[in-house]
C-alpha cells in the first residue's frame, strides 16, 4: 500500500510536470515567429558569369501536394513514418521498439526518425552525428510542427528530399527518372522512386538495379502490409516494366553536381557562415564555375574512356594566376557514382612530383644541362640497405644526359641521383613551400611520386610554376550573400612569392621538352604522340604507377590536372594509360580553341645558348640535333664544364 501510494504521488509529480513544460512550450511558440521554412537552405549558386545554375529548395519545380501520385504519397508515410498523421512529430513507440531492436542487437539495427524529423534535418542542419545536432535537431522538428499543418510539412518533405543524382524534390526526380510528372507516376514507378531517399548511393536504379528492386519490393510490402495495396497490385507493379530515362536537361551536365558538392565543402569550411540558415533567409553563392570549361571537360573525359570502362576520374580546370577552379569533376558520371575523388581522394602522384625535385635542383645551382649518366644503378644505404629503381620499360641511354632530356623521358635514375644529390629534405622542402599538405616520406623513391597526394594539391603547386612563383590557393567560392544581398563573406586574394621568377621560367621551358621530337634518342619524350594534335605550346608532365595516371600542364592562362585510375587499385591495363593524357589535351585545347597562343617572356636575366639538348653541351656543326635552351645569366655551359662529369659515379648515398 505504502509503495503505490509513494509511486502515485511519483506519477502525479511527472504529470504535473509534464503538463507545466508542456504549457510553457506553446507559450513561448505562440511569442516566437513563425519559422520560415520555404527559404531554409535555399542555396543559389551562379557561375562566373553570374547566371543561377543550381537552386536548393527554391525551385520552379515545386509542386503542391494535389499534383502528387496518391502512390507517391502514400509510399513515403507507409516507408517512412506510418503514424505520421497522428503524432506531434516524434513516434514515442517507434523510438522505444528501435532502442529495443538497436540495444539487444548492439548494432543501430533501425532508426525512428519521423518525416518532421527528416524534414528539420535536411531544411537546417548539416549531417554531423553530435548532440548539439540532435538537441537542434528536435527542436526545429517542434517549430515545424507547431508552425504548419501536415499536408503541409508532407508537401515541403517531398520537394526537397535527396532522390539521388543531384535530383531534390519529387518532381525532379520524376522527370528525371521516368520523363514525366510526379502527378502521373505509377504505384511501379512511385515505389522506386520513393525508396531511393534511403540511400541515393545505393537505392538508384541506375547504380545498382537489382538492389533498387528489393528496395521497391519493401516499399510495395509496407502498402500491403497497411491495406492500401492488395498482394495482386504488389506483385503486377513489382513485375511491371520500368521504361527508366536517367537523364537531365540538356543545360545540366552530368559532372556539374561534383562541382556542386566541392563549392558546398568549401563554404561549410568558412568561417563566418551559419550552419543554420534561417536567420540569413538563404545564400547566394558566387562561384569560379565557368559552364564552357565545365562542358569541355566532361565532354573531353566521355570521348577519352570508353562506357565499358569501370577507369574512373578526378580532373580540375583552373585560372593559375589567382588559383580560380573554372571546372571540376570527382568522377566519370555522378549518376553512377557521387564519390568526389578530386576533393576526397589522395593517390599516388608518380612523376607529375618531378618538376617539384627538378625546381629544387635549379635553386641548388642545377641547370638545364647539367647531366647525370642514364644506367641500371643499385644506390647503397646504411645498414647494408639497396634500392633499385628502373626507367620505364627498362630503357636506358648507358651516357650523361641532360636535365631537360630527363624530364622529356620522366628518367628515374636522373631523379634519384638528383634527389640523394640534393639531400632528401630538400624536395620535401619546396612541396610545402608552393602547398602541399600531405605528409611526405623522407625517402629516396619520393622523388618517384611514391606518397599520396590530393587533386587540388597537386593543382595548386603546379599554378606556382605556371604563374612565375606566387603560391595560390585553388578556391571555387567568389563571394557569399545572404537573401537580401548583404555580403556575408568575399574571397580574398592570397598571392605570396614563394618560388624565383627565372628559375619557374626555365623549368616551364624544360617541361615542354615532353613533347619534343628534338628530345627522341635512345627514348622518346613521354607526351610525343600527342604533339600533332597541339595547336597551343604547354609545359606538361604525366606521372604513371601501377594504378594512377596523371597529366598536369599549363599555359600562363589555364592550367589543368587529370588523374585516373580505379577506386580499388586495381591495375591499369595498357590502353587505359591514354585516358588521362586524352583528357588532358582534349580539354585544354577545346577551352582554348580559336584563343590567342599564349607563353612567358624571357625575364632579363636569363640567357639562350643552342645545345645539343640530350647530352646539354654546347651544340657544335657536328650535332645532328640543336636547340635553344635557357640559363640564368653565367650559368651557361662550356664544354669544359664539370656539369657534364657524373656527380654520383657508382652512387653510395648515405
Amino acid at each position: 500500500m505504502k509503495f503505490l501510494k509513494k509511486t502515485g504521488k511519483v506519477l502525479l509529480i511527472i504529470t504535473v510536470f509534464y503538463f507545466l513544460f508542456k504549457g510553457i512550450l506553446f507559450l513561448y511558440l505562440k511569442s516566437t515567429p513563425t519559422l520560415k521554412i520555404s527559404d531554409a537552405n535555399n542555396i543559389l549558386l551562379y557561375d562566373n558569369k553570374k547566371k543561377l545554375y543550381f537552386q536548393g529548395n527554391e525551385t520552379k519545380e515545386w509542386v503542391s501536394l494535389k499534383n502528387i501520385s496518391k502512390y507517391a504519397k502514400e509510399a513515403t508515410i507507409y516507408t517512412e513514418d506510418k503514424h505520421f498523421y497522428e503524432h506531434n512529430g516524434f513516434d514515442y513507440l517507434r523510438i522505444a521498439k528501435a532502442s529495443m531492436i538497436n540495444i539487444t542487437s548492439g548494432k543501430t539495427k533501425q532508426g525512428a526518425s519521423t518525416i518532421t524529423q527528416q524534414y528539420a534535418k535536411n531544411l537546417f542542419l548539416d549531417f554531423d552525428k553530435t548532440w548539439k545536432r540532435k538537441w537542434d535537431e528536435m527542436w526545429y522538428t517542434i517549430r515545424i510542427e507547431n508552425d504548419y499543418t501536415k499536408d503541409e510539412i508532407l508537401e515541403g518533405y517531398l520537394n526537397t528530399i535527396n532522390y539521388g543524382h543531384g535530383m531534390y524534390g519529387i518532381e525532379n526526380a520524376s522527370n528525371f527518372y521516368f520523363n514525366k510528372s510526379a502527378k502521373d507516376l505509377t504505384l511501379a514507378e512511385a515505389s522506386m522512386i520513393i525508396g531511393i531517399p534511403k540511400s541515393p548511393s545505393n537505392y538508384s536504379p541506375l547504380v545498382d538495379f537489382e538492389t533498387a528492386k528489393k528496395r521497391q519490393e519493401l516499399v510495395l510490402n509496407s502498402l500491403v502490409e497497411n491495406k492500401i495495396i492488395t498482394e495482386e497490385e504488389k506483385v503486377a507493379a513489382y513485375n511491371e516494366t520500368l521504361n527508366i530515362v536517367g537523364e537531365k536537361s540538356i543545360e545540366n551536365l552530368s559532372t556539374v553536381m561534383y562541382y556542386h558538392d566541392a563549392v558546398m565543402k568549401e563554404l561549410e569550411n568558412i568561417e563566418g557562415i551559419p550552419r543554420s540558415l534561417i536567420e540569413a533567409n538563404g545564400l547566394k553563392v558566387y562561384t569560379t564555375l565557368d559552364l564552357e570549361a565545365q562542358s569541355t571537360l566532361e565532354k573531353s573525359i566521355k570521348d577519352s574512356i570508353p562506357d565499358s570502362s569501370k577507369a574512373q576520374v578526378a580532373a580540375v580546370m583552373m585560372n593559375p594566376n589567382n588559383g580560380a577552379i573554372f571546372a571540376l569533376t570527382g568522377g566519370k558520371n555522378y549518376n553512377e557514382s557521387s564519390y568526389n575523388r578530386a576533393i576526397d581522394a589522395k593517390r599516388q602522384v608518380g612523376s607529375t612530383m618531378k618538376p617539384y625535385l627538378y625546381y629544387t635542383a635549379l635553386e641548388n645551382g642545377f641547370t638545364s644541362s647539367t647531366s647525370f649518366t642514364s644506367e641500371k644503378t643499385t644506390f647503397n644505404f646504411e645498414n647494408n640497405q639497396t634500392y633499385t629503381p628502373k626507367n620505364n620499360n627498362d630503357t636506358y641511354g648507358n651516357k650523361p644526359i641532360s636535365m631537360a632530356t630527363a624530364i622529356a623521358y620522366s628518367e628515374n635514375i636522373y631523379a634519384i641521383k638528383t634527389h640523394l644529390f640534393l639531400g632528401e629534405d630538400a624536395l620535401i622542402n619546396t612541396a610545402k613551400k608552393v602547398g602541399i599538405k600531405s605528409k611526405l616520406e623522407r625517402i629516396p623513391s619520393l622523388a618517384l611520386g611514391t606518397n599520396e597526394i590530393g587533386l587540388l594539391e597537386m593543382a595548386g603547386g603546379y599554378s606556382t610554376f605556371a604563374n612565375l612563383g606566387y603560391r595560390v590557393i585553388p578556391h571555387l567560392i567568389k563571394r557569399v550573400e545572404d537573401k537580401d544581398g548583404n555580403i556575408l563573406y568575399e574571397y580574398k586574394e592570397k598571392k605570396k612569392i614563394v618560388l624565383n621568377k627565372s628559375l619557374c621560367f626555365i623549368l616551364n621551358n624544360m617541361l615542354t621538352g615532353t613533347y619534343d621530337k628534338d628530345y627522341v634518342d635512345y627514348n622518346y619524350p613521354t607526351a610525343l604522340g600527342i604533339a600533332p594534335r597541339m595547336t597551343h605550346k604547354y609545359a606538361l608532365k604525366s606521372g604513371t604507377t601501377d594504378t594512377d595516371n596523371w597529366n598536369i600542364g599549363y599555359n600562363p592562362n589555364l592550367l589543368t590536372a587529370v588523374w585516373v585510375g580505379y577506386d580499388d587499385n586495381t591495375t591499369l591495363k595498357s590502353n587505359e594509360y591514354k585516358y588521362s593524357q586524352n583528357i588532358w589535351l582534349n580539354s585544354m585545347e577545346g577551352y582554348l580553341k580559336e584563343k590567342e597562343d599564349s607563353w612567358y617572356e624571357i625575364p632579363e636575366n636569363v640567357s639562350t645558348v643552342l645545345v645539343n639538348p640530350i647530352s646539354g653541351r654546347p651544340a657544335t656543326e657536328d650535332d645532328p640535333k640543336k636547340k635553344l635552351m635557357y640559363f640564368i645569366k653565367g650559368t651557361e655551359p662550356t664544354d669544359t664544364d664539370l656539369v657534364f662529369d657524373e656527380k654520383l659515379k657508382n652512387s653510395t648515398a648515405t
